[in-house]
This record gives structure tokens, sequence and C-alpha cells, in this order.
């Protein structure tokens, strides 16, 4: 599924660059250009996407235990990359015909090619809010914010040709710089989203508060520490160190993180579970060394998370 919305990304980005390249040309508007440039990004963007979903979507091997799923989030920087560099070429045109307004030629033209452009944006960024909330794909997410964004850029395009028709020349290059600004925004957000997943930033505190109940509300658990969360595309990785009676035998102990790993599995289906098992009341001898070191005991090791 991922893989047929990347492909739908491409063949609809390519579209969109050759049908606002024709009303472009025949135009000469700079909210146009706008437009046609956030589309190309978007064909590079876009194929960006589709490449990283296939590589996310390979298993583990020997190179990468871990999987391959921050390839998403290396897409995700790229766009926001691309889309910031278009910002900048649109906010130079328009500048310039600021300076030096100019009507449009045949405005009908760029109108039809717009109305055109948001039908089939509206269809795909239908498209891809349904695979997100089927796989959770941080590349399709983000190739799709950016789809939004440009359905509110392709609206003022639109309003911009409307009213420049209508004698007001300044219209066409305001749109323009406010198209760049709505791109550069959106791109922070993309660029922001998956520099936290590539510097592995930890799930959202309620994720976390829910991984904690479930684990505590265990009769065999007595407490948790040491819970670091992080995620790789649409996977999420668990780890913690659960406390139980020292009295029980490696293979009882061995029984209760299965069904803790059964557990939270069952509340994040795509997560990666990987639990330490400690005798109650044993001290974390590492907190010593850390703090020996200069550093926080927090840095390293959650405080204990007793049950009620």
């Amino acid at each position: 599924m991922q893989r047929k919305a990347a492909t739908a990304s491409v063949v609809l980005a390519t579209s969109l660059v050759l049908l606002k390249l024709v009303a472009g040309l025949a135009t000469g508007s700079v909210a146009i250009l706008s437009s046609l440039i956030d589309s190309l990004a978007d064909v590079v963007a876009s194929a960006i996407t589709f490449v990283s979903v296939r590589i996310a979507r390979q298993p583990p091997d020997r190179r990468h235990r871990y999987g391959h799923g921050k390839a998403e989030s290396l897409s995700a920087l790229a766009q926001a990359a691309l889309v910031s560099g278009s910002a900048l070429f649109v906010v130079l045109q328009a500048a310039q015909r600021m300076i030096e307004p100019r009507p449009l030629a045949l405005p009908a033209i760029g109108i039809v090619a717009m109305v055109i452009a948001i039908a089939l944006t509206l269809v795909l960024v239908a498209f891809q809010r349904h695979v997100v909330r089927r796989t959770g794909s941080q590349a399709i997410a983000a190739d799709s914010l950016h789809y939004r964004a440009d359905l509110a850029a392709n609206l003022a395009v639109l309003a911009s040709l409307w009213a420049t028709a209508q004698g007001w020349m300044l219209a066409d290059p305001v749109i323009g710089l406010a198209v760049a600004a709505y791109l550069v925004w959106h791109a922070l957000a993309i660029g922001r989203t998956a520099i936290d997943v590539l510097m592995d930033h930890e799930l959202a505190p309620d994720k976390r508060a829910l991984i904690e109940r479930i684990v505590l509300d265990h009769p065999e658990v007595e407490g948790l520490h040491d819970l670091r969360t992080r995620e790789a595309g649409s996977t999420q990785f668990i780890e913690l160190h659960v406390e139980i009676d020292g009295a029980r035998s490696v293979r009882e102990a061995h029984y209760v993180t299965e069904k803790l790993e059964h557990d939270l599995t069952r509340a994040f289906p795509e997560a990666e579970v990987i639990i330490h098992q400690e005798p109650a009341g044993i001290e974390d001898r590492r907190l010593d060394h850390l703090i020996e070191a200069g550093g926080e005991a927090s840095a390293v090791s959650d405080a204990t998370r007793r049950r009620p």
C-alpha cells in the first residue's frame, strides 16, 4: 500500500509539472511559476519517497540489525531541504516582479490549469491519508503534508490569477511570496519531525505512560526502570528493565517477560520490544559510575516506577 501511494505521488507530481509548465509559459505568472517550482521539487521528493519506502520496508540484515526504517526520515529531511530551496527561488522572482509589475497573458489558461491541479491533488491527498492511517508511514505522511500545503498554495495562485485579470498587477508577486512563506513553514515542520527520529527522540509522553501502565499492571512485576524508546519509520523500539521477585526461577521470570512482550506488542503492533529482568531491590551500580564521571542519573536511567 505504501508503494502504491509513493507511485501515485510520482505520477501526479510529474503530471502537475507538465500542466503548470504549459500554463506558466502561456501566462508568464510568477504565482504559477512558484507552483511549478514546487511541483518540480515534488517530482524529486516523491521519487525520494518512493525509493525510501522500498528501502525502509526491507527486513533487518547483518549490517542493519535494527532495520532500515530511518530511510523514511532521511527522505523527509531531503524533502524539507528541496522545499526550502524552491521557496527561495520564488522569493527572488516575486521581488523582481514587484519592482517591475506587468499584466498576465491569457490568464484563462492559467485558471483552468490550476482548477485541474487542485482536483487531482485532492484525490491524491485523500488516498495518502488512507495509507497513513493503515501503515503509519512517516515518508508518506511527510509527502501528504506537502501536498496539503500545495492545495492551499494552488488556491492562492488561482485567486491571484483572477485578481490580476481584474487589473491588480501586484496580486501575482504578492501571492508568489505568500506561497513561498507557506512552503518554508511546512518545510520546517517536516524537517523538525525527521530530525527528531534521526536523533532517537523519545516517543510521546502519552505513549510512554501507556507502556508503564501495561508493565506495572502485571501482578508479577514489582517495578520498572531504564525505559527507553525511539522509532524508525513505522517501527517503535521499546527497551526497559523490569523488577521481579528474586525468589522466582529463571523460567518463571521468562514467562513473565513473554507475557509483557505480548501485551506491549498488542498495544504497539509495529514495535520491537526488549525486556531485561532483574531481581527486585537490586541497586543499579551504573548510576554511581555515571555520577562519578560528572553526569546525571536521569541521562541513563529513569527513576524506578513501582506497582501501585
